[in-house]
């Protein structure tokens, strides 16, 4: 018996379309194959001049296919401007990701590390912990951290947070599902060495599955348990 076996409802926040399959892919096609549902809470959209409509509906359609092909069960997008989230209200981002939680009732909550470099996911992140909160019977006993390529790794540690995980999750079975799913992404995949290449997943999963040896994980922080 594992940790995941008593999950029954998940929510993913993403600050953006494809950051959810980028961190967590994997672990999202393991829960559904057990039976969990699985929803993912998109928080951002690509908007002008930093980001053409077209382009901006594109990756919305890559992320529907992606969570089609991981099993999940529903999917919401918000309509905060993407890398402008320094720019809202923090009150309306707050108050619509806890309306999101709430009406979710997750049992976990996978939200994106405070660390990152990209300011959308520092942000993101203190807005789920704020609806997050042990107010009440119903809040998320659970809330992992999860990492980012190419915004996990790219932050200076020694001035912010360093990603240190320790819960990982055995994505063996579950890995080339995740891959599929990021190459649903034909707009954000890039060639290797480039970070966001479905090489560097692969060689990620196994690095991280190799320090609990097994074939492929996806490594998380532990932000909160309630047992």
């Amino acid at each position: 018996m594992t940790a995941l076996d008593s999950v029954q409802r998940a929510l993913v926040i993403a600050p953006h379309p494809d950051d959810e399959v980028l961190g967590c892919g994997g672990t999202i096609a393991r829960l559904v194959s057990m039976g969990c549902q699985v929803e993912i809470l998109v928080v951002t959209r690509g908007m002008a001049p930093l980001f053409d409509e077209d382009q901006a509906n594109q990756v919305r359609d890559e992320a529907r296919q992606a969570h089609w092909l991981l099993g999940v069960t529903q999917t919401q997008f918000l309509d905060f401007p993407a890398a402008g989230l320094d720019g809202v209200s923090r009150a309306a981002l707050n108050a619509a990701i806890a309306k999101s939680v709430m009406t979710s009732r997750p049992d976990m909550l996978l939200v994106p590390f405070v660390g990152d470099l990209h300011f959308d996911h520092k942000l993101v992140f203190d807005a789920a912990m704020v609806a997050a909160r042990p107010l009440g019977p119903d809040y998320p006993r659970r809330i992992l951290a999860y990492e980012t390529v190419s915004e996990t790794n790219w932050s200076a540690p020694y001035l912010g947070p360093a990603f240190q995980p320790n819960v990982f999750i055995d994505i063996s079975s579950h890995l080339d599902q995740k891959l599929d799913a990021f190459a649903c992404f034909r707009s954000q995949v890039r060639p290797f060495p480039n970070e966001r290449s479905l090489e560097t997943l692969r060689a990620l999963a196994m690095v991280r599955g190799s320090c609990v040896s097994c074939a492929a994980a996806e490594a998380f922080t532990l932000i909160r348990e309630v047992a």
